[in-house]
C-alpha cells in the first residue's frame, strides 16, 4: 500500500474516530495493553532482528534507545492503561458564556483528526502514540525508522488485533510501510490528508519537518538541556542532579547536555564532578568539554566552537563557568533549543528570576531534567516534548492532541 492510499484510508476513519465514546476507547485501550502483552515474544523477536541490523551502524547509547526486553513491554503496555484511566478530552467544555439575547455559547473540546508522528529509532513511541491518539479521538499515522520498523511492525500488528476484536476499523491506527525519505515528504504535504504533523526525533528530522511541512506541524524532540549550579547550591544536592541528568539515560531528550557552574564554586565543586562522573564511573565515564576556566580548573578536554550547540545523546558534557544567574540566563537563550533547564539553588530571588527568564517548556528549580516526560507529568504516556509556543508546549498528551470549537446554542434568534 502506498503512502497516499494509507493516508486516504485514515481520511475515511477520522469520522468513526472522533464519535468512539469514552467507554469504547477504553475497553479498545485495555485490549491493545493485552495485547502488546500476549505478543511480547513476537515483539521481542523482531526487535533482536533491528537490534542485529543496527549494530556498528548506531552508537551503544543509541542501541539501547532501540531496544526492547519484557520489562519495557510491560512498561509501553501500562502507559496504555494509565492513558485509559485518565478524563476523555473529547467534548470537554473548555468554556461557557450566555448572552443578553439567550445565546449559549460554549468552547468545546474536539479531535483534531489525522495525526501523522514521524519518529526515529524508539519502538515505544508506536504504542504511545497509538494510545493517545485512540483516547483524544483521532486517527493516528505511524511513520517510524528504518532502524526500528520490525518492531513497529510487530507492536502495531498486536494493536490492529485489538482493534479486529472490538469490532472497530484497524485504520485507527496505520503504520507507513515505506521507510525511505519519500513517506515522510510525503506526510509534509499531505494537504487535505493530515490535520497535524508530529515529528518527533533529531535535529534533521525537525529541521527537514519545519522547512518543507506543508501541513500544520509541532517541533519537538531536540533537546540541548542545561543544568546551572549557583553559587548557594547544596553540593551533593548538585551532584546527584546532574548525575542523574546526564547518565541515567544520556540518549534522550531530557538529558542534560550542557553544565553551568557559578564562578564562586567553580574551584570546589567542579574537581567534584569531574570525580563523580569521569573518575568514579569504571563503566561509561562521562567526557567533559571545558569552556577556558573549567579547563583550567579540572583541565579534561576544552570545548570547541560547536559543543554548546550539540545534542550530543552520549556519555558527552559540555561544562561553563559564568559569573552570576544572569550570564547563566543569556547562555541559555543563546544555545538553548528550549527544551528543558534547570537551576541548583538555595536562593529564592535567583530562582525566581531564572524561572521567569528562562523561555523554555519546562524549567526546574532543584531537580533533574530528566523529568520531562509524559508519564512523569501525569499524562500517561506523551506524543513528543513541543519546544515551540502554539498550540502545544512541553509534553503533549491528551488535551494536546484536541483542538476545540464553538457551539452554540439558540432558540430562534435571529441578527
Amino acid at each position: 500500500m502506498t503512502t497516499r492510499q494509507l493516508l486516504e484510508n485514515a481520511k475515511k476513519a477520522k469520522m468513526e474516530a472522533m464519535l468512539l465514546d469514552t467507554e469504547t476507547k477504553n475497553k479498545l485501550l485495555l485490549c491493545m495493553a493485552d495485547k502488546l502483552i500476549e505478543n511480547t515474544e513476537k515483539i521481542l523477536e523482531a526487535n533482536k532482528i533491528d537490534v542485529e541490523n543496527a549494530r556498528g551502524i548506531i552508537s551503544d547509547v543509541m542501541i539501547d534507545r532501540l531496544s526492547l526486553s519484557g520489562s519495557r513491554i510491560e512498561g509501553m503496555a501500562q502507559g496504555i492503561r494509565d492513558v485509559a484511566a485518565l478524563p476523555d478530552p473529547v467534548g470537554q467544555v473548555l468554556e461557557r458564556v450566555e448572552r443578553e439575547n439567550g445565546l449559549v455559547i460554549e468552547k468545546t473540546s474536539v479531535p483534531i483528526g489525522v495525526t501523522a508522528i514521524i519518529y526515529e529509532s524508539r519502538p515505544n513511541v508506536t504504542s504511545d502514540a497509538a494510545a493517545l491518539s485512540v483516547k483524544s479521538g483521532n486517527v493516528c499515522v505511524l511513520r517510524g525508522g528504518k532502524e526500528a520498523y520490525n518492531s513497529a511492525k510487530a507492536i502495531v500488528d498486536a494493536l490492529k488485533e485489538a482493534l479486529i476484536e472490538c469490532n472497530l476499523s484497524e485504520n485507527l491506527v496505520n503504520l507507513v510501510s515505506d521507510t525511505t525519505r519519500q513517506s515522510a515528504t510525503d506526510l509534509m504535504t499531505a494537504v487535505g490528508l493530515v490535520d497535524l504533523l508530529i515529528p518527533r526525533g533529531g535535529a534533521g528530522l525537525i529541521k527537514a519537518c519545519t522547512e518543507n511541512a506543508k501541513v500544520p506541524c509541532i517541533q519537538t524532540g531536540t533537546g540541548i538541556c542545561h543544568i546551572f549550579v549557583d553559587e548557594s547550591a547544596n553540593a551533593e544536592m548538585a551532584l546527584n542532579i546532574i548525575e542523574n541528568a546526564k547518565t541515567s539515560r544520556p540518549s534522550v531528550c531530557n538529558a542534560a547536555e550542557c553544565l553551568l557552574v557559578h564562578k564562586n564554586i567553580a574551584e570546589s565543586f567542579l574537581p567534584l564532578v569531574k570525580e563523580r562522573l569521569v573518575d568514579k564511573r569504571a563503566t561509561n565515564p562521562v567526557e567533559l568539554r571545558c569552556d577556558e576556566r573549567a579547563f583550567e580548573i579540572i583541565g579534561t578536554k576544552k570545548a570547541d566552537e560547536n559543543d554548546f550547540d550539540t545534542e550530543f545523546l552520549d556519555y558527552i558534557l559540555a561544562v561553563k563557568v559564568v559569573s552570576d544567574v544572569k550570564e547563566a540566563i543569556e547562555h541559555i537563550s543563546l544555545h538553548s533549543t528550549m527544551h528543558s533547564e534547570s537551576i541548583i539553588t538555595e536562593n529564592e530571588e535567583n530562582a525566581r528570576l531564572f524561572t521567569a527568564a528562562v523561555d523554555s517548556s519546562s524549567v526546574y528549580v532543584n531537580a533533574s531534567t530528566r523529568f520531562t516526560d509524559g508519564g512523569e507529568f501525569g499524562l500517561g504516556c506523551e506524543m513528543g516534548i513541543s519546544t515551540q509556543r502554539l498550540h502545544a508546549r512541553g509534553p503533549m498528551g491528551l488535551r494536546e492532541l484536541n483542538t476545540y470549537k464553538y457551539i452554540i446554542k439558540g432558540n430562534g434568534q435571529i441578527r
